[in-house]
């Protein structure tokens, strides 16, 4: 089989299975699997034959797709702002959105000390660090695993110097003041937990229940940022469909001033920032 009658192929299988976008899966592993860096690539070889020895591992690759596996656990990396970072199931598996976030941040800056809050696979802390390689970053979380998973990209990335990472809830355990406090908490409403996709269903019940109402920890962070920014510093924060408004009030009942509410490229309102003091 040639290198397009394998893509077709795969794609028809994943369609069937009900994967999302099934050629776009299909071509990112089949590149994964012959060592592309590009999908592109392939385009330039349909022609070629494939082996047994090169299909062997697709096959398995899109077996395990078809069954809700993330293309990005599969492929072991993400793209995030142009930079390729490791994941895995250790932590969160990041977002187009969260990249606006990063921006947002970016946009405000530059910043001398910095916290990302809940920082799972690094790639906020990471992105920062890389852009403002003079700035103090601390990037914490409750879960020593995605610690784990943060520090071999910061490894990946050179950044190891330029962040400090910390197990802590929220900021109890952090010293402050930081110019800007960014976070990706989780905020999945627990009653919304047992619906989510498949996919998302691999990522940690850590990282996604948010509880009740899914702004618990929105809730905590609020009140405890302020006493960890400096005077005027920036908090930056991410939520889910719908959460704007709640967001809003709590952080105006925190004190918090200059409260921006921004909508992701889907016309969503998924940012909010606000200064204190």
């Amino acid at each position: 089989m040639t290198v397009l009658e394998v893509l077709n192929a795969a794609s028809e299988y994943l369609r069937k299975k009900e994967v999302e976008s099934p050629r776009l899966n299909a071509e990112h592993l089949l590149a994964h699997v012959l060592g592309k860096k590009n999908r592109i690539d392939l385009y330039l070889e349909f022609e070629r034959p494939l082996g047994e020895g090169e299909r062997a591992p697709l096959r398995e690759l899109i077996r395990r797709r078809s069954e809700g596996i993330p293309l990005q656990h599969l492929l072991g990396t993400v793209d995030f702002l142009g930079n390729i970072f490791a994941t895995d199931a250790r932590a969160l598996i990041p977002r187009p959105e969260t990249e606006q976030l990063v921006e947002i941040v970016i946009a405000a800056g530059p910043f001398e000390k910095i916290a990302d809050i809940g920082t799972g696979s690094g790639v906020i802390a990471g992105s920062l660090a890389l852009k403002f390689p003079h700035a103090a970053v601390t990037a914490c979380d409750i879960s020593p695993a995605a610690l784990d998973l943060a520090r071999e990209n910061a490894e990946r990335h050179k950044t190891t110097e330029l962040i400090t990472f910390c197990e802590s809830d929220l900021v109890g355990s952090l010293a402050g003041p930081f110019d800007a406090i960014v976070a990706n908490l989780p905020y999945i409403p627990q009653g919304e937990m047992a619906s989510l996709s498949r996919e998302v269903r691999h990522d940690p019940d850590l990282a996604l229940d948010g509880g009740p109402d899914g702004l618990d920890l929105i809730r905590r962070l609020a009140g405890e940022a302020a006493s960890k920014l400096a005077p005027g510093g920036l908090l930056a924060l991410e939520f889910g469909h719908g959460q704007a408004g709640q967001v809003f009030e709590i952080l105006s009942s925190h004190n918090f001033r200059d409260i921006s509410r921004r909508r992701d490229y889907q016309n969503i309102e998924r940012f909010l920032t606000a200064r204190h003091g």
